[in-house]
């Protein structure tokens, strides 16, 4: 595929936002599906639609040629349809994933895994060409803390010993250019991570160094951060098989590799950096 015209879904998201503004750092026609007002460069063309309205999505499809595609739902519901559009229109499909998707065999252990499994499949099965994104955990997902850090100089939270190999968004949207913009990837699954694995508690570390003030991890007990989780508003589903999870990872932590630099040819980019690229989020 040569200058193809690319539809970006999760726009004003952290990934979402890099594709857009990655593609458009290489002059590739990119337009942004939003369902309200936002602000992108100049060049960058803002489409309405939801994908909670398939129908909806027609007039920001028309001549386009592949989707980055971001599920915003914890249900897989209304996807066939969604896809269904797409493939009416376009004629690639790269899909962001998770880390937890298996090979098929296994039931999913939780909600996120369960819906990201759906979705892979009907996009699959679709007739469209895909590629599937399947990263680790997003550094970018840090940020739920700045408001306690900027209040109190501490994060509260279980598991301090949690290491995992976080991504920089800006590294997921590389290979999602790629993934949009040549063959290299049809039909691909690449498991994206970081490139080591950093605990909770250091993770908080660095980002006081970002922010050039110490900031501090206080492990709480799980039940006590379940408690915190509901009371935020998290889905009790949702609350039940996060905890868990983690836990799991103290003994068994997600791999670490080079995916990442293997298909764009640069490394992937450390936690310390993500910090520092966020420091102001945090101050």
């Amino acid at each position: 595929m040569t200058q193809p015209t690319i539809l970006v879904t999760g726009a004003t998201g952290r990934v979402g936002g890099s594709v857009v503004a990655q593609l458009h750092a290489a002059g590739v026609p990119v337009r942004a599906l939003v369902r309200g007002e936002a602000d992108f460069p100049e060049g960058v063309r803002a489409v309405r639609g939801d994908l909670d309205d398939p129908a909806s999505l027609s007039a920001a499809l028309e001549g386009v040629d592949a989707v980055f595609l971001v599920w915003p739902f914890l249900r897989a519901e209304g996807a066939a349809d969604v896809i269904d559009v797409i493939g009416k229109h376009a004629r690639r499909v790269v899909y962001l994933s998770s880390a937890g998707v298996g090979d098929g065999k296994e039931e999913p252990g939780d909600p996120i895994t369960a819906f990201h499994t759906e979705l892979e499949r009907l996009i699959e099965t679709s007739g469209l060409e895909w590629t599937a994104l399947r990263p680790t955990g997003f550094a970018s997902n840090t940020l739920g803390w700045a408001d306690e850090l900027r209040a109190t100089g501490a994060v509260r939270a279980p598991l301090a010993r949690l290491a995992r190999p976080l991504i920089h968004e800006a590294d997921i949207a590389a290979v999602a250019v790629r993934a949009l913009t040549t063959d290299t990837l049809l039909g691909a699954r690449p498991l994206l991570t970081g490139p080591e694995l950093v605990t909770q508690e250091q993770q908080v570390a660095l980002i006081g160094e970002a922010v050039g003030r110490p900031l501090r991890f206080e492990e709480i007990a799980p039940a006590e951060a379940a408690e915190r989780m509901r009371a935020a508003g998290w889905p009790a589903e949702l609350v039940a098989a996060v905890l868990p999870a983690q836990a799991a990872m103290l003994d068994h932590p997600e791999p670490v590799n080079d995916v990442v630099e293997r298909i764009t040819g640069v490394p992937a980019r450390p936690f310390r950096e993500w910090a520092v690229d966020h420091a102001a989020n945090f101050r």
